[in-house]
């Protein structure tokens, strides 16, 4: 702001051949960021796309409930372990102040995540591969994930969900090879399937 006001007919003027210059580099940085919104989400693999459903709290649920009593192998600190197939869905469920179930996968395969909020918005960051998304109540977030490290991933809420927001960490293991994995699953179900006197229970199906 100027406390002396332009000469009349100032707008009409010439520009000066520097102010053309940075006229020019401004107008092709905004339309090169521009453009380049669209390639870094093709390219840089940071946002990938997802497929989103809607669907209420009972519906998801009852394929969440349904997918542990299939899927549960185990416990870790009071949350469900669970050990997909390879190629198959995995279903997550977030509320305050949880993500769960803890999941064991193995490297090189792909999955199906689902993700959902049961009660508010959450996040789902997963770490340290740096994948981060906005889950909202009542949609059902659908993505592919393959794992190409093994190890323990963190799932961190990265949205403000209240008091206990940052205790808000889910767990992912994943497996290098066939070996560490049936290592870890029989961990997981030695000690699920134990009963109170220390025998191992035997599951069903199993003869």
């Amino acid at each position: 702001m100027t406390l002396i006001p332009p000469k009349e007919g100032w707008v009409w003027q010439k520009v000066a051949t520097d102010e053309k210059g940075w006229v020019a580099v401004a107008t092709f940085v905004c339309f090169f960021l521009f453009f380049w919104m669209i390639g870094w989400h093709s390219f840089g693999r940071q946002n990938p796309s997802n497929i989103t459903y809607r669907a209420s709290v009972p519906e998801y649920l009852e394929l969440y409930n349904a997918y542990l009593e299939n899927n549960q192998v185990g416990e870790d600190n009071g949350l469900p372990v669970v050990a997909p197939e390879p190629g198959s869905h995995v279903f997550f469920t977030a509320r305050m102040w949880q993500w769960a179930p803890v999941v064991l996968l193995k490297k090189g395969e792909t999955y199906t995540f689902h993700l959902y909020s049961l009660d508010l918005l959450h996040g789902f960051s997963l770490q340290p591969v740096n994948m981060n998304f906005m889950v909202y109540p009542g949609y059902d977030y659908v993505l592919r994930f393959t794992p190409t490290e093994a190890g323990e991933y963190k799932i961190f809420c990265n949205e403000f969900c209240g008091i206990g927001h940052h205790m808000m960490i889910g767990k992912i293991i994943v497996a290098a090879n066939d070996q560490e994995y049936q290592k870890i699953l029989q961990a997981y179900e030695s000690e699920y399937f134990e009963d109170e006197g220390g025998e191992v229970v035997e599951q069903e199906g199993e003869e």
